[in-house]
């Protein structure tokens, strides 16, 4: 236990010299900012600093009809020449390269309707089936029915 507590005392001491340093820290922030704001109410006489304060203007995308103007613009930016890989890897001759917009077939115009319907076209397909067995069952019967009326009547 006593580890314990002499580890959590010296996190509590490093804890508060970090505080410390930090409130000194935001001192000295804010006696250099109170004296910035005494010197500003003072009037200053060079004009270097005037020169400084204007904002510079830099043209990049623009050129400007003013020739004082024009010394301020930009040289466009030179892009470092970038070599592709891929590019640069040829493909082994063995391999053959189709093209893949050659096998593109556009769909047929009714393509929708076709999806739309599809179950009713099924469940219509399994009606004509049984339909068609039934009919044929019929025939079937008749023939034996004829079949039989033939050995009755021969007998």
């Amino acid at each position: 236990m006593t580890a314990e507590e002499d580890s959590m005392e010296q996190a509590a001491a490093a804890r508060r010299e970090r505080l410390k340093a930090l409130r000194a820290a935001k001192e000295l922030l804010s006696n250099t900012d109170e004296d910035s704001a005494q010197d500003e109410g003072k009037p200053e006489e060079s004009e270097e600093t005037d020169e400084q304060m204007k904002p510079s203007v830099k043209f990049r995308n623009y050129l400007p009809h003013d020739k004082q103007l024009q010394e301020s613009k930009l040289a466009p930016p030179v892009l470092p020449k970038f070599e592709d890989p891929v590019a640069a890897a040829a493909p082994p001759p063995s391999e053959k390269i189709e093209d893949p917009f050659v096998n593109i077939a556009p769909k047929k115009p009714n393509w929708d309707l076709r999806r739309d319907v599809q179950k009713k076209l099924d469940k219509l397909e399994r009606r004509t089936q049984k339909a068609i067995f039934q009919l044929m069952e019929e025939q079937q019967k008749q023939n034996d029915a004829e079949v039989a009326a033939e050995e009755n009547g021969e007998d």
